[in-house]
């Protein structure tokens, strides 16, 4: 039996909660929160669970063996040190930390201490996302020329991070998870409409070593919600659109061919319009899929795939877009970690 506290059952809290329930050997012992009212909820309809305000009860119980951080992203890193600190494990909600600083940081305490950190990049568990890695693995679509990211909506201000933090590091980790070439460099531009000076809007484009560009559009402050990834191969494109109930991913038989060969200066681009085709997904919950990954690497003692690493890599990129807002848009080089 794993034995498990939430920190944090807000509106993503009680999403990890049910889903880490729904799991067999697993035992939620705690659930932390500063609002009484939904320590109330859980008295009443599961008893059984202890119900705490400060989370630091939940580091002296030896029984516990992994901490769920599902609080403001300005906590995470002092809640996923301390927890690692005491011996536990840690799965985080997005974004692992707020700083690149910190989030190295809790990878070293986590290798000293032999724990797992599982950042909840959760799109890369969805069947869509992993179909689509499947096209690029078996080379279907092509070379990846473009990836397109528009996720607006009319939503609520953060007051710890910006619209990019919030918003673009879902889209991030996807294309992450997707392109294997290192991104060369990041250029951003943001503004906010608040009085504590935080992105609401932002856009920010990503350049690659290769001939590859990412572009991403984020924004708190639209009368329309949209989700949509524009995926762009030589061979294929892939329209990724994940307020679809059921046809989430569209892919097109669309060829973007260059021939050079005809015109030695001048570029032909050359687009044939193909088939459309539309896969059928498994609909199996994402949060279940990440959640059951954390517990069988747990048991396993091996790295899940959104460990560390994979979040300290969208960490690097959005601290490098913040550097750019601040500075007008300039282009920030990506150093190797």
């Amino acid at each position: 039996m794993t034995n498990i506290a939430i920190i944090g059952y807000g509106y993503w809290g009680k999403n990890l909660f049910r889903n880490f329930q729904s799991h067999k050997n697993i035992e939620i012992k705690y659930v932390i929160d500063k609002d009484k009212q939904k320590l109330e909820y859980i008295n009443k309809h599961f008893p059984s669970i202890n119900t705490e305000i400060n989370y630091k009860i939940t580091l002296e119980d030896k029984s516990i063996d992994a901490l769920i951080i599902a609080t403001p992203s300005s906590s995470h890193y002092i809640i996923a040190k301390e927890a690692l600190l005491a011996g536990k494990h840690v799965f985080i909600e997005k974004p692992m930390t707020t700083s690149l600083k910190d989030a190295l940081e809790l990878k070293k305490i986590a290798i000293n201490q032999n724990k797992i950190i599982q950042i909840d990049h959760t799109f890369i568990y969805t069947s869509a996302v992993r179909k689509i890695k499947e096209l690029i693995n078996n080379k279907e679509i092509g070379d990846i020329l473009f990836f397109d990211s528009t996720r607006i909506n009319l939503g609520i201000f953060q007051s710890d991070v910006n619209v990019l933090w919030d918003l673009a590091a879902h889209d991030i980790s996807i294309m992450h998870f997707l392109i294997k070439d290192k991104p060369l460099s990041v250029q951003a531009v943001g503004i906010s409409h608040a009085t504590n000076n935080i992105e609401n809007i932002a856009y920010l484009t990503i350049r690659f070593k290769k001939n590859i560009i990412a572009h991403f559009n984020c924004s708190w402050s639209s009368p329309v919600k949209i989700r949509m990834l524009l995926i762009g191969g030589e061979n294929k494109m892939i329209v990724f659109n994940d307020l679809e109930p059921t046809e989430k991913l569209k892919i097109y038989q669309t060829n973007l061919k260059n021939n050079i060969d005809k015109y030695r200066n001048n570029l032909l681009v050359d687009y044939r319009t193909g088939d459309l085709f539309i896969p059928k997904l498994d609909n199996t919950e994402a949060l279940y899929n990440i959640t059951h990954e954390f517990i069988q690497c747990i048991k396993q003692n091996k790295q899940p795939e959104s460990n560390a690493d994979f979040g300290i890599e969208v960490i690097r990129i959005l601290e490098a877009a913040e550097e750019s807002i601040k500075h007008r848009g300039k282009e920030v080089i990506l150093d190797d970690i």
